[in-house]
């Protein structure tokens, strides 16, 4: 069986001027700055749990973790994922433990 294509694929497909743009940025912004790579990626695992992504939660939890983030750091972000996004976004979070 064939994994589905990634939004990668299909922009590298169908859009690869807006694929060369979305990674420009991505790597602009996701680089140690004042804040760290480290901190970056939690945030983006913390928007994934507030927007109900539950395998981004995990794959970005794991980048946090190769980032140099700790298991109490990640329960941390998914305490902050529920203070603003209530129980959806808890158990979302809840994906960043899957490994």
């Amino acid at each position: 069986m064939t994994q589905p294509a990634t939004w990668q694929d299909i922009l590298q497909k169908n859009a690869p001027e807006l694929l060369e743009v979305v990674n420009g940025a991505r790597e602009s912004v996701l680089t140690d700055g004042a804040l760290s790579l480290k901190v970056k990626t939690l945030m983006t695992m913390l928007c994934d749990a507030l927007l109900s992504h539950p395998d981004g939660v995990a794959n970005i939890a794991n980048r946090a973790r190769a980032a140099g983030a700790t298991e109490e750091e990640i329960a941390e972000t998914v305490g902050v994922a529920f203070l603003f996004g209530g129980m959806p976004a808890l158990v979302t979070g809840a994906n960043a433990f899957k490994r």
